[in-house]
């Protein structure tokens, strides 16, 4: 098949979750025979070369704003796939919906992945959420299918809209890398810390997780990492509220990453809103305890095999929890072992791409 992956920032990976699956299903299905494209913006990726790990780029410019980022540059990606022979067209994201009807216009079979509930995000303004909230609806019209990667947000979809949808879990493979660099760069020792992975917006809550370390009695560190482009006032309030031994790296990807990941001694997800966070997955990929937010989509993800905190009372409720597995070291590491199976069971990038490639046929033989 050839097969085009459209409305992620592109590949290399580099920022969120999106990217990471369309780097690790699109490596997976170039090695099964398909040719795979991935529309990347060009003011993100600065690789420069015409095909990354077998997968064919092409990068198409945009408008660099937090509300016409996304939007632009899939209405370049999606007129783009008009001039090309795909078979199929898998875009990200409900708000691009509207664009899902353009390469059906070129005879591409279209899927769509609408990932959480975006309107919840804080960041957007009233009239923002009531755009996106429009786009979940058209996403139920205008693609030939629909993907979600949480049951909680398949559920959703099915009882506001009456749509079914197909639900494909997002992957987690992951090597671990002994202590190194990056951990000698922040005076960190295995074990002592507790990390944070993710965008540093307020709706993904770090501001829980810095507030409750500071109510902590342990010597460990708190790591922080993660950015946001447009979130420069919340980040400020952070590191305000930010006690001493509280350490923000900014993005970190690659072998960093993979560092700082196999080493904390618990990993602690606060986001309030959401379908399956990809850097959850990875810490319990990597072996972490996990402290999560108790969102249904959250708990969905992990199952028996981490903790949950009650969000509404934040700061309070997390350091509770944190104290508990603090004191109790024996607790912590069966948790973690509970979190790598769990991984292991339910959640590879092998099982994801088999999932993709076989929805991509039943489309084309419809």
């Amino acid at each position: 098949m050839k097969i085009a992956l459209v409305g992620t920032r592109g590949i290399p990976a580099n920022y969120s979750g999106f990217e990471t699956c369309a780097e690790e299903l699109g490596v997976r299905l170039v090695e099964r025979g398909h040719q795979v494209t991935v529309y990347c913006r060009s003011h993100h990726i600065t690789y420069a070369k015409p095909y990354y790990r077998g997968v064919r780029l092409v990068r198409l410019p945009t408008i660099p704003n937090k509300y016409l980022d996304t939007i632009t540059h899939t209405t370049l990606a999606a007129l783009h796939t008009l001039t090309q022979d795909y078979d199929v067209v898998l875009m990200f994201i409900a708000g691009n919906s509207p664009l899902s009807f353009v390469p059906r216009l070129g005879g591409k079979k279209v899927a769509l992945n609408v990932d959480g509930l975006d309107w919840k995000r804080r960041k957007w303004p009233p009239l923002a959420k009531k755009y996106i909230q429009f786009a979940e609806w058209l996403a139920t019209k205008l693609p030939n299918r629909v993907i979600t990667d949480s049951r909680q947000v398949q559920q959703y979809y099915q009882e506001r809209f009456g749509a079914a949808t197909t639900y494909i879990a997002y992957g987690a493979d992951v090597l671990p890398a002994p202590p190194g660099e990056q951990m000698q760069r922040y005076g960190l020792e295995p074990q002592k810390y507790i990390l944070f992975v993710g965008r540093l917006v307020p709706e993904n809550c770090a501001h829980h997780l810095v507030a409750a370390f500071d109510r902590l009695k342990t010597e460990m560190r708190c790591v922080i990492v993660g950015d946001a482009p447009y979130a420069g006032d919340y980040i400020e309030k952070l590191k305000a509220m930010a006690g001493p031994r509280v350490i923000f790296t900014g993005y970190v990807y690659g072998e960093g990453y993979q560092e700082l990941s196999s080493h904390a001694y618990v990993f602690v997800e606060t986001s309030e809103v959401g379908g399956t966070h990809p850097a959850l997955l990875e810490a319990m990929a990597f072996g972490n305890a996990v402290v999560v937010n108790d969102t249904r989509e959250n708990l969905e993800t992990i199952g028996d095999a981490g903790l949950t905190y009650d969000g509404s009372r934040g700061a309070e409720a997390l350091a509770e929890t944190l104290q508990e597995l603090i004191d109790q070291p024996e607790r912590t590491e069966a948790y973690r072992l509970r979190a790598k199976e769990r991984v292991r069971q339910f959640f590879t990038w092998d099982a994801v791409t088999d999932e993709y490639e076989a929805l991509f046929k039943r489309m084309l033989d419809n």
